[in-house]
């Protein structure tokens, strides 16, 4: 059967999958209110397209953080990709490189930052989450960056695990042949089985839920790389974050893993959007599927997206070329949207292109 759009990917990804593993990616938080919300959000914007607009040439190539980039679709950080694929993170690695876009390695990866980097050029950040042994964390730091990682992004909304029901049915666990590489040797490597989710377990014992953010300061003093928060939902987060001194915001609800009933995460753009007036960048992960999605994040006033469960999905099904298939459909239908919408660049996507429930009615201009 041939794929023609990404989330074909997930009932493939079903079929192979083991229950526990499967049931790992997929899952939300508590009664996934907000799981199913972070998709059907975007349904409730709709569109209003230019038209007779000169479409011959679309440029959808960005930068971000000083690097040019193909097209503002970027590859969020999602752990134990090897669970997914024997080649997890060196395929997904591969994939961004040749798309010509960002990918996150999270910290939870089954592949370590050299071994990312030894997968050729690219450019790519490093997740990071903070724990109680704060020298763990400074050399982890450094070898993101003696491997050529470019920025830190820091997940600012796990001091302790989200209640993940399927987890906790499945007592999921790290399948035995496989390690956290980047904690190898730190004795931090494996996630013992519990009666419960044994990931909870793990993050309950290790991550340091004092983190706040003078420990954001704290990660300046350790690294001259830039520094983003990815977690910030609120207007009153944002400003903190820019105090602070941050590099740029990550719009993130974790895929809604993490709590219950907050927003959709491209019902909460806007408002950190309008709190950071343009200083910084604000980007967005969490629910996009579609070419539309992207367009519509954007002009809410989004820099650009991340992806993560349809990297998964598809790494699971298709291995490299399952992720680079998804990049590429993501690209040209992004693409497509923009010249139906009479978009030739990112900057012409205003708010004005879209219409949503919160928006006071429109009056006719005068003739």
């Amino acid at each position: 059967m041939a794929i023609t759009n990404v989330s074909e990917y997930e009932a493939l990804a079903k079929e192979k999958l083991p229950k526990m593993i499967y049931d790992y990616y997929a899952s939300g938080a508590e009664g996934q209110w907000t799981l199913k919300e972070n998709r059907i959000a975007f349904s409730r914007i709709s569109l209003r397209p230019r038209i007779l607009v000169d479409v011959r040439d679309i440029d959808i190539t960005t930068t971000f953080l000083g690097f040019k980039i193909s097209m503002p679709i970027m590859i969020a950080p999602t752990a134990m990709q090897k669970m997914a694929h024997p080649e997890g993170e060196y395929a997904t690695a591969r994939a961004a490189s040749a798309a010509g876009t960002i990918m996150i390695l999270s910290s939870w990866a089954t592949s370590s930052v050299e071994e990312v980097a030894s997968t050729g050029p690219g450019i790519r950040f490093f997740q990071l989450y903070v724990m109680k042994n704060r020298n763990v964390v400074a050399q982890l730091v450094r070898r993101a960056e003696r491997a050529g990682f470019r920025a830190i992004v820091l997940t600012v909304d796990t001091p302790l695990l989200g209640r993940r029901e399927a987890d906790i049915k499945n007592r999921f666990t790290l399948p035995p042949h496989l390690t956290l590489k980047n904690y190898e040797g730190l004795d931090l490597d494996k996630i013992d089985r519990t009666d419960d989710s044994g990931l909870a377990s793990y993050v309950a014992s290790q991550v340091d839920r004092s983190l706040n953010w003078k420990d954001v300061k704290w990660l300046q003093t350790i690294t001259q790389l830039p520094i983003l928060v990815k977690g910030v939902l609120t207007a009153e987060d944002a400003k903190l974050a820019m105090q602070v001194g941050v590099a740029g915001i990550i719009v993130s609800n974790h895929g809604a893993r993490q709590l219950d009933y907050v927003p959709a995460t491209i019902m909460a753009l806007e408002e950190v959007v309008k709190a950071v007036q343009g200083q910084i960048p604000v980007l967005l992960d969490g629910g996009v599927r579609r070419g539309t999605d992207v367009f519509k994040a954007l002009a809410l006033g989004a820099a650009g997206v991340f992806i993560g469960r349809p990297v998964l999905f598809s790494l699971a099904a298709d291995g490299e070329s399952g992720v680079r298939k998804v990049l590429e459909m993501l690209h040209d239908e992004f693409e497509l949207t923009m010249a139906l919408s009479g978009c030739r660049s990112l900057k012409e996507i205003s708010r004005e292109h879209i219409r949503t429930e919160w928006d006071s009615p429109r009056l006719a201009p005068r003739l």
